[in-house]
């Protein structure tokens, strides 16, 4: 087990006000992406293995982990078809990306999300906003700007989470 604490405060760059609709979309991904790992700032790992209530496993490594799966589902076997066995759930436990142990631990989470976040970018390089992906999910093909929109989405959604985690860890609040 290890014992770090969570990185030091990222910097976090606010989307443009103004720019093209590729610019925009990933300006606002980096955004939430990095106002996730500000929600972990600091924090030791047991801290970062606290639940958010009793009896749930929705933790601020559990929301890490379950962001690197959703990276890696997206970009590296929707968007290029590849395939990318999932890395902390399985079919017989569906939400295991959630469900962290006093084994697991910031660095090893950190170094798995930044890897699937920088195969994302590479997955990305040479496709436009209307190339459509070589794999699919349930069936379907989806457009590279389907994929920038949900992952706001996604990451928005779980920084609401991570909000409310972090305050009941230590009373933390802000963005």
């Amino acid at each position: 087990m290890t014992t770090s604490t969570g990185p030091a405060v990222p910097e976090r760059i606010d989307p443009p006000l103004v720019a093209g609709e590729r610019r925009m979309l990933e300006s606002w991904l980096d955004f939430h992406r990095a106002t996730l790992l500000r929600k972990c700032a600091g924090l030791d790992d047991a801290r970062l293995r606290q639940a958010a209530v009793p009896l749930s496993p929705l933790t601020l490594l559990g929301l890490l982990r379950h962001m690197a799966e959703v990276e890696r589902a997206w970009f590296r076997r929707v968007l290029g078809g590849e395939e990318a066995p999932p890395l902390y759930y399985s079919d017989e436990d569906l939400d295991g990306d959630f469900r962290v142990t006093a084994d697991d631990g910031w660095d090893e989470v950190h170094r798995t999300w930044h890897r699937e976040v920088t195969a994302a970018r590479e997955t990305v390089t040479d496709r436009s906003l209307d190339d459509l992906s070589t794999g699919t999910r349930r069936g379907e093909r989806y457009s590279l700007r389907w994929i920038y929109v949900h992952m706001i989405e996604e990451y928005a959604r779980h920084n609401g989470h991570a909000d409310l985690i972090r305050e009941r860890v230590d009373g933390t609040t802000g963005e």
